[in-house]
């Protein structure tokens, strides 16, 4: 017997509101600040395979795109409706990049088929069964020696940051954000199998904290 599809949950919860994603990143969010930080953190070269998670309406696909012109850039999302605003994005400004629709924890690619992963404010959307089998997914599209490089929520640092973020759990779920409010992130991704795992950067916004993380895929 076949299992029915796990639910898919748009971005601000309710899909009416998809057309105020950009907006509201680009007004709230610092979204250019730490996206441009993710793209510089991971270091992308010419010639490089790159994917990005949840890629929305492919602001982070545009801006890896621009940074490093002679990478092959591929985004995926789990929204259709959101992939159709990305695609006119990146055809309004003119940029050679792909969408493709699917979920994070189960990839549609090969084995080792890409150089980096990238994801932003995915992961406080996924529960715990979703960000290992998210992470496990990643490592192994990953060549060996390609990184992952994620920003999402991280733990407050007081208890002021700390009551700003309820905002963000009552719209995206308490459970599911859970793992980023106790910094939980970097232990999963050494549990998936990446090592080097670091925090690299914290950027603070009016709604908490977001963490900048890398990991590595060992060497074969």
């Amino acid at each position: 017997m076949s299992q029915s599809p796990e639910p898919y949950v748009p971005a601000l919860k309710f899909r009416r509101l998809t057309a105020l994603y950009d907006p509201l990143l680009r007004w709230t969010m610092r979204e250019t600040t730490f996206k441009e930080q993710l793209v510089r953190q991971a270091a992308i070269a010419p010639g490089q395979r790159v994917l990005d998670l949840g890629s929305g309406t492919g602001t982070l696909v545009l801006l890896v795109k621009r940074s490093c012109p002679e990478a092959e850039v591929v985004g995926l999302d789990g929204d259709e409706a959101v992939l159709d605003l990305a695609r006119e994005k990146a055809a309004r400004s003119r940029v050679k990049v792909a969408f493709d629709h699917g979920l994070s924890f189960d990839l549609p690619y090969a084995d080792a088929s890409f150089d980096r992963v990238l994801s932003s404010l995915l992961f406080h959307h996924l529960t715990r069964d979703q960000k290992e089998r998210t992470l496990r997914e990643a490592l192994r599209v990953l060549r060996p020696e390609g990184e992952i490089h994620v920003a999402d929520w991280g733990p407050a640092p007081n208890p002021l940051l700390r009551a700003a973020f309820l905002l963000v759990q009552l719209l995206d779920g308490f459970d599911t954000t859970q793992d980023n409010v106790a910094g939980r992130l970097p232990k999963l991704f050494l549990a998936a199998g990446f090592v080097d795992v670091v925090r690299t950067a914290h950027v603070t916004t009016p709604f908490g904290v977001l963490e900048l993380l890398r990991g590595r895929n060992p060497a074969s």
